[in-house]
């Protein structure tokens, strides 16, 4: 699992939750670093905060989805934003898996990530 975002206390506690429950988890918390692992890397699962300064989450999809690098990718989209259903069905044709709002109980998110990588 990959998990990218800039807010420090939410990839420490899903790390920390994800080791516990027995997954690998990689962290970063910025989308430019994100990016690079993206591209350098193989995980099953990317959860991307999609509001983040500087190279947003909406930035690495654009990224991904120029040079065609999104089909092989599961990324679940994590948002505390408001998000128009318009938004939602863009990155889902560009290749997001799916858009899930945050705060979101960890339990249910893991349960949700091994289910679409079942």
């Amino acid at each position: 699992i990959l998990l990218i975002d800039d807010n420090h206390d939410i990839t420490t506690m899903f790390a920390k939750y994800f080791k516990l429950k027995g997954h690998d988890v990689s962290v970063s918390n910025g989308g430019q670093n994100g990016l690079q692992m993206i591209e350098s890397e193989l995980f099953d699962v990317i959860l991307l905060d999609l509001a983040m300064p500087e190279f947003s989450g909406y930035d690495v999809v654009k990224h991904l989805h120029k040079n065609n690098k999104l089909n092989d990718k599961t990324i679940v989209s994590l948002t505390a934003s408001s998000i128009s259903d318009d938004d939602k069905t863009v990155l889902i044709e560009k290749g997001i898996h799916s858009v899930l709002r945050k705060p979101i109980d960890p339990d249910e998110l893991l349960g949700y990530l091994e289910k679409i990588k079942s």
